[in-house]
């Protein structure tokens, strides 16, 4: 192990922020804390460099990455440190070692969290002879493009799903509002009050549900009243709605319950429609609230009150829909189906590689990844 200040040399003199309004587009990339932010006429490096960031990060949520590759032309603003590897030390392998990096022991500020070139030089490197490193960049760089492939044939498989529904259902005009065909329901709102209600059962929240699907590797529990629970509790085809919470990407992200969890209920950040089935499909209202004009009319109803992107319960059941017959419906659920079976396997297999991957980095950065004459250790 080594101090991160001892492997890489910082670079953060030579960064320059540049504000939007000044900023002339051109063929250079300009970086900050999370990846790239546009383009700029010049530059101010021109090598292979690793950028970490400095505030903005992803410090809360360090899966999502707080550390990034950059090379050729480029200009960085002050919201990223700039590390140069040094001499015996593998680019991309520091890459990966930071990339995920758990900076939250190290961090400033009460504010907006700040990592400060002092504590990031105090960062624990695991540094084994350069070939080693080398070879275990490249195995996390493969199965890293894997998972990217992965990631990629979802979105098209998505897109596909939404070119179906465009076609069968695209010149379509409102002919209900929301309300007519369906009940929506409010959630349960969290508070230090409940510990003392009588019952514990789990609970979605935004984190949980993402557009046409839902992620559950982590449902947490909160206690509630039996009322409370029968007036919450979801159903199997229960559609699920973000209300964005001040976020306007977030707005109207919908996606089915799929009864995996029993007595699961909601948090009040997302709203719950349940369709009468006699008019409408539940695939088929998820998959109209997701498109362009749905998610137009559940964006236009937003409330911007200080400065926050909600959309309310009465908003959604204002909402204005079109209405196909449910034969058309059924046709487009079936085919619908046959994408999702082929979605469905792809999303089981891209959550093997995340698995894999993470594995991999701990054993890596653990020293347990290669044997001592320098082989992949068994898998």
């Amino acid at each position: 192990m080594k101090p991160l200040g001892e492997v890489a040399v910082f670079l953060d003199h030579l960064r320059r922020p540049v504000k939007s309004n000044e900023r002339n587009p051109g063929p250079y990339p300009y970086f900050g804390a999370n990846g790239q932010q546009g383009t700029i006429d010049g530059f101010l490096f021109d090598e292979p460099l690793v950028l970490l960031a400095e505030d903005g990060g992803h410090f809360d949520n360090p899966d999502r990455g707080i550390a990034y590759r950059i090379s050729g032309r480029t200009w960085v603003n002050n919201h990223a440190h700039v590390l140069r590897a040094r001499a015996g030390v593998d680019r991309d392998y520091l890459y990966r070692v930071l990339e995920n990096f758990d900076a939250r022991p190290y961090l400033t500020g009460s504010t907006r969290a700040k990592l400060t070139k002092g504590s990031a030089s105090r960062f624990p490197i695991p540094l084994p002879p350069l070939a080693e490193q080398k070879r275990i960049a490249a195995v996390l760089d493969q199965v890293d493009t894997l998972r990217a492939k992965r990631r990629e044939a979802i979105t098209l498989l998505d897109d596909l799903a939404q070119s179906i529904f465009l076609d069968m259902f695209g010149n379509l005009p409102a002919s209900a509002r929301l309300s007519d065909l369906a009940h929506v329901q409010g959630g349960l709102q969290l508070s230090g009050t409940r510990s003392s209600l009588p019952c514990e059962v789990p609970y979605l929240r935004v984190a949980n549900v993402y557009r046409g699907y839902l992620q559950l590797n982590e449902i947490k529990k909160l206690k509630a009243t039996p009322q409370e629970i029968e007036r919450t509790r979801l159903e199997t085809g229960d559609l699920l709605i973000v209300e964005g919470h001040g976020n306007p990407n977030e707005i109207g992200r919908a996606a089915l319950w799929d009864g995996s969890i029993d007595n699961c209920t909601h948090q009040n950040h997302l709203i719950r429609i349940r369709v009468d089935r006699r008019h409408l499909i539940p695939e088929y209202l998820e998959m109209y609230l997701n498109s362009i004009a749905g998610r137009r009319h559940l964006l236009g109803s937003a409330n911007t009150t200080s400065g926050l992107n909600t959309i309310s319960t009465g908003a959604v059941k204002g909402n204005p829909i079109p209405v196909p017959s449910m034969d058309q419906q059924r046709v487009f659920l079936g085919r619908l189906e046959q994408l999702r079976r082929t979605m469905r396997r792809h999303r089981t297999h891209l959550a093997a590689l995340d698995e894999l991957f993470v594995s991999l980095q701990q054993r890596a950065f653990s020293g347990t990844l290669w044997d001592h004459d320098g082989e992949a250790g068994a898998a």
